[in-house]
């Protein structure tokens, strides 16, 4: 059985693994072109609600959202088996307003699909409460482990069939656990965040095991590389907990000591400083998650250009007031994770840290405002002290000839910002 990289994480210590967790095709390409120019593996993944049967909200399913990715490979030229597929919360995250059987079962058939369809780390999420469930009560480990199990059943039997047409198909890499906190980052400022208890940690893995081996789905269990924790790390509209190894010394040490085959998993990462990034890795948080920060990112840059663009261009794309005329528009996306009066919400709608502005992106208006802002950028040419005043990151790049003075690149350096963070902390190259 063939079993990809990351495999290998529990046995390199101080070395991990970034998860680009995002659809958006500019912070993909600039992922895959950094990983093609430090010689190391990339993972990117889609979230349950992104990618799914139906399509999710990208309009991709796992088959679509892999062809996707892997024509972005072929165009900046790096290899497939360089590029680890995954799919994040696979469980019923969408379905919470279904009674348990239907839920369910519409959860069975995305985990075969997305295993079916190759992709080689799968995160199994069945921490959230559905329909028939006691909705004041957190789910006991026993239902969240059983749930997780009948899921297992259904990535072998996609695994299987993977196998009849690709006999060197690789075995897939999983994640449990049952403290995972929710997509795209906190809602709510927490009083204080709660790192995972060692004996909540203990607890779930020893329940998930016991659990797996009664339905039979032990090949799977026994390719559990990480468990998702709390280490302690999230980001809300404007704030940030960064890590503090301290507070998470116990946690870190158990795995340490009686779990070496084990990483932890840490979601949320994003805008940690790369030197905490690096202390969760050294502290046996092998694989961080990063997806927002990316989306983030790409809003900033194309913020820095449309306040360019205003300086120079008669006719300007008015990118900025497109997306905040979408938003307003169908507030859906947004209205029930910001809070505050109305200046507070224009702010949090251009700058909050949990960017739900990226739900904007794809749709058509903002995209054509996109199209054209770049345009006008690129037939306009872009003055070097300008550009000092709105990227002074990547005018250092232009002056060296590292970067072109051209829309696109600007942009994608800019979220690479991000990468050559996580590439410092997590050290992937040393995979190999």
């Amino acid at each position: 059985m063939k079993k990809n990289v990351l495999f290998k994480l529990n046995n390199k210590k101080g070395v991990g693994v970034y998860s680009v967790c995002t659809a958006n095709g500019t912070a993909i390409e600039a992922a895959l072109e950094f990983a093609r120019d430090h010689d190391a593996p990339v993972v990117i993944e889609s979230t349950a609600n992104q990618v799914d049967q139906f399509g999710g909200y990208t309009g991709m399913k796992p088959t679509d959202f892999r062809d996707y990715v892997y024509d972005i490979a072929n165009k900046v030229g790096i290899s497939n088996e360089m590029v680890i597929l995954g799919g994040d919360h696979l469980g019923p995250l969408t379905w919470t307003d279904k009674n348990e059987d239907e839920a369910m079962e519409l959860a069975k058939v995305l985990v075969y699909e997305y295993v079916r369809a190759g992709f080689t780390k799968i995160h199994l999420d069945t921490s959230m409460r559905v329909a028939d469930d006691d909705q004041n009560e957190r789910l006991s480990d026993a239902t969240i482990a059983k749930r997780s199990a009948i899921l297992a059943k259904e990535a072998l039997r996609g695994y299987q069939d993977l196998l009849k047409e690709n006999k060197d198909a690789v075995f897939p890499a999983f994640i449990i656990g049952s403290e995972v906190p929710i997509p795209g980052g906190a809602q709510e400022e927490e009083e204080e965040l709660q790192v995972t208890s060692v004996e909540d940690f203990e607890t779930t893995y020893g329940v998930f095991k016991e659990t797996f081996a009664a339905l039979d789905v032990m090949e799977v269990f026994d390719a559990v590389i990480g468990i998702v924790v709390q280490p302690g790390v999230e980001f809300g509209d404007a704030e940030i907990d960064q890590y503090n190894r301290e507070k998470a010394k116990d946690l870190s040490q158990t795995l340490k000591t009686k779990y070496p085959q084990l990483v932890f998993e840490g979601h949320s990462t994003d805008y940690q400083t790369p030197e905490h990034l690096r202390e969760m890795v050294e502290d046996g948080i092998n694989i961080l998650k990063v997806g927002p920060a990316l989306t983030f990112a790409y809003r900033e840059a194309l913020f820095a250009l449309s306040y360019i663009e205003d300086t120079l261009v008669e006719n300007p794309s008015n990118f900025i007031d497109v997306l905040e005329q979408s938003m307003m528009k169908e507030p859906k996306n947004w209205k029930n994770h910001y809070h505050g009066n109305e200046k507070e919400l224009f702010i949090k709608r251009k700058f909050s840290y949990s960017d739900r502005a990226r739900y904007y992106l794809p749709q058509d208006d903002v995209q054509k405002a996109i199209t054209t802002l770049i345009k006008n950028i690129n037939e306009t040419g872009i003055p070097m002290n300008v550009l000092s005043q709105h990227l002074p990151y990547q005018y250092r790049k232009v002056q060296k000839g590292l970067i072109e003075l051209e829309a696109t690149a600007l942009i994608k350096d800019y979220i690479k910002l991000y990468y050559e963070d996580y590439h410092y902390a997590t050290q992937i190259d040393k995979l190999f």
